[in-house]
């Protein structure tokens, strides 16, 4: 499995640097237009929520593209937190690969 010393953009970071900012949106306003608490949204600005299947479903009507795009973020994020903690390197590492049946 291929380890990058690089973190990706999480999904908070792009969120602000690609669409708050740009739009000039607060994050008063993205939870308004979103119909969720101000709090969710800033949990997911400064990383403290994950982006869910129904949020990124919200995320992608309020800004026109697709959920894909949020859960892609989310999920390079989350494997490469897998992959640099050395706690859960060790529970992947003592994972034993099943014989396949000839």
């Amino acid at each position: 499995m291929l380890i990058t010393k690089r973190k990706p953009a999480t999904v908070g970071e792009i969120l602000v640097e690609e669409f708050l900012n740009p739009l000039g949106l607060s994050q008063t306003a993205l939870a308004e237009a979103m119909g969720v608490p101000r709090k969710h949204v800033n949990e997911i600005c400064n990383q403290r929520r994950s982006v869910t299947a129904a949020t990124a479903l919200i995320l992608a009507r309020v800004f026109g593209n697709t959920p894909d795009f949020w859960l892609n973020t989310q999920r390079r994020t989350d494997l490469w937190a897998a992959l640099n903690s050395p706690r859960e390197r060790e529970r992947i590492e003592r994972a034993k690969p099943l014989n396949k049946a000839a």
